[in-house]
Parts: structure tokens; sequence; C-alpha cells
């Protein structure tokens, strides 16, 4: 009787590790990788400030030049 106490315990023991195994083998991966193209950053906001700023230089010209017509 005492031997088959013993061989169940061995069993629960076996059955515990196993199922630990199990449910670390089955715990999901993240990868974390570089693109594959390279990060491109869009720089239209400088060049559309630098087009207002001459755009009203020459505004101000245009109304130095023409005080009557505004």
């Amino acid at each position: 009787m005492l031997n088959i106490d013993k061989n169940m315990a061995i069993v629960k023991r076996k059955l515990m590790i196993l199922s630990c195994l199990v449910i670390t083998a089955c715990a999901p991966t993240v990868k974390v990788e570089p693109p594959q193209e390279p990060i491109t950053i869009n720089l239209n906001i400088k060049l559309d400030a630098d087009i207002r700023v001459k755009l009203e230089e020459e505004a101000k010209k245009d109304i130095a030049a023409n005080p009557g017509v505004f």
C-alpha cells in the first residue's frame, strides 16, 4: 500500500513538472527587428515656412511700391 502511494506521488510530481513545461512552451514570444527600409522624415513644414516668409516679403515690397492699391 505504501508503495502505491509513493508511486502516485512520483507520478503527480512528474505530471506537475510536465504541465509546467507545457505551459511555458506555449508562452508567446515577441521579436523586435529593425525595419528593412530606412526611416524617412518628411520636412515639408520647414519648406512651407520659407515660402511663406518669401511671399510676405514680396507682399510688403508690393505694398510699399503701390501704397494706393491696398
